[in-house]
């Protein structure tokens, strides 16, 4: 993964508008933040092959950033982003990681269902 470009991620985003695609979409501080005290609550959200179609994406911030996806009824979102990648399926993929490299947040899109 490289570093976000706005300049490359937004027409990614665009490339996706009005099109059924699939979602990936993950946020978590547990199996990758094995350092944190024990008192601390886990977290996490997994979603992975969620139908969706977006009307407007927009990536905002100066790093980490955030992404949201403005569908009919509502928003996809995330916050924290860092990387990016644009792999050879055409798919979108975008993380958070922390100063450690440890991931805490990846949004990623794609024409076809992700690999279970």
């Amino acid at each position: 993964m490289n570093p976000i470009d706005k300049s490359i991620v937004q027409p990614a985003l665009n490339s996706f508008l009005n099109r059924e695609v699939y979602l990936h979409l993950e946020t978590t501080n547990g199996a990758y933040a094995a350092h944190r005290q024990e008192s601390q609550m886990t977290v996490g959200a997994y979603i992975r092959n969620g139908l969706i179609t977006y009307v407007r994406g927009t990536i905002t911030g100066d790093g980490p950033y955030r992404v949201g996806l403005k569908m009919n009824s509502g928003w996809v979102y995330a916050e924290g982003l860092t990387d990016f990648e644009l792999n050879q399926e055409g798919q979108l993929l975008l993380a958070g990681h922390d100063q450690e490299g440890r991931l805490a947040v990846a949004l990623e899109l794609s024409l076809e269902p992700f690999e279970l």
